[in-house]
């Protein structure tokens, strides 16, 4: 008896300490590491400086030399790629066409540094074509102009407004130093 009630105990502890965070994050690919200490883009200085949460930057790769980087107060600006840059494999979430959005969500102390996919994680996953990209509003949500949902950047991509459905597509990431990754 001794036996079964320490595999009982044993699958029990197991089982209570399982969470959520598998599906915290997304599975499809993503690469992005810049330094921004050295390239020098205001827009994404901006989305990355934990002192001013709410402010997102869509990253994109504006041409074949150079990042576009657009904020959600409306800032922007174009940097060119740097040797390393252009060696490396960059791999925008989903669609490279569209990109990623960063910034420090403020709803939280210490405000929590996100990265999401610019698609529509509900229309793209009903139809895997990457062309739902999100337009991004300066009270820190993104709206889908095809299905008029809308989600908040603030708070783990949950929808907010509209049909109920999944939350934005999130990467793993981090911002330290003058250096954003985007890395999944």
């Amino acid at each position: 008896m001794k036996r079964y009630t320490y595999y009982i105990i044993a699958l029990l502890a197991l089982l209570s300490s399982c969470t959520n965070a598998e599906f915290e994050f997304s599975g499809y690919p993503c690469y992005f590491v810049f330094n921004n200490s050295a390239s020098q883009s205001p827009a994404l200085a901006s989305a990355t400086n934990p002192a001013s949460p709410g402010i997102f930057c869509k990253i994109t790769l504006a041409d074949a030399t150079h990042f576009g980087f657009q904020t959600n107060q409306g800032l922007s600006d174009r940097v060119a790629m740097t040797a390393i840059d252009q060696q490396r494999d960059i791999t925008l979430g989903v669609y490279n066409g569209t990109g990623i959005i960063v910034g420090y969500g403020n709803l939280s102390t210490p405000a929590v540094f996100y990265a999401y996919d610019s698609q529509c994680p509900n229309c793209f996953g009903n139809s895997n074509l990457p062309r739902y990209a999100l337009t991004m509003h300066t009270d820190g949500t993104a709206e889908c102009s095809s299905c008029h949902r809308i989600y908040d950047m603030n708070n783990d991509g949950l929808v907010i407004s509209g049909d109920a459905g999944e939350k934005l597509i999130r990467y793993h990431a981090n911002a330290s130093n003058g250096v954003v990754s985007v890395i999944n």
